[in-house]
């Protein structure tokens, strides 16, 4: 399935662009990695242990600052990956939106899911 869509961007100047569905899938995909590194990475960078897949129970124990850093770092590059690879641009409304709609999901579930890590492990 292909979906046209009509923009403007410096890179393609005001051309139709025809772009595939997992365009717009790798636009959500982009905005859930992004959003699952934040946690990870501010918690990390301010020293501060969470829970990563990587604790004990998996998503519920802490993690080290290290750790955190790390599992962060790798969510913002694999949403690169996807960022490139799937030619998002943000001139394109759809995309924009698809962006936000998988940046609003996974941060409300990590919002849901970590509401109570504190009791976990203290």
């Amino acid at each position: 399935m292909q979906i046209k869509c009509l923009y403007t961007s410096e890179k393609f100047s005001n051309k139709e662009q025809t772009m595939k569905w997992y365009n717009y899938l790798f636009a959500f995909l982009t905005g859930m990695f992004l959003a699952n590194a934040v946690p990870h990475f501010v918690n990390g960078v301010s020293g501060n242990e969470f829970p990563s897949p990587f604790a004990d129970p998996i998503g519920k124990g802490p993690t080290s600052p290290v750790v955190n850093v790390a599992w962060g770092l790798a969510n913002i590059l694999i949403a690169y990956a996807f960022y490139y690879w799937g030619k998002v641009t943000f001139a394109n409304k759809t995309m924009l939106l698809l962006f936000f709609i998988g940046a609003a999901i996974v941060s409300l579930m990590l919002a849901s899911a970590f509401a109570d890590k504190l009791t976990h492990y203290k």
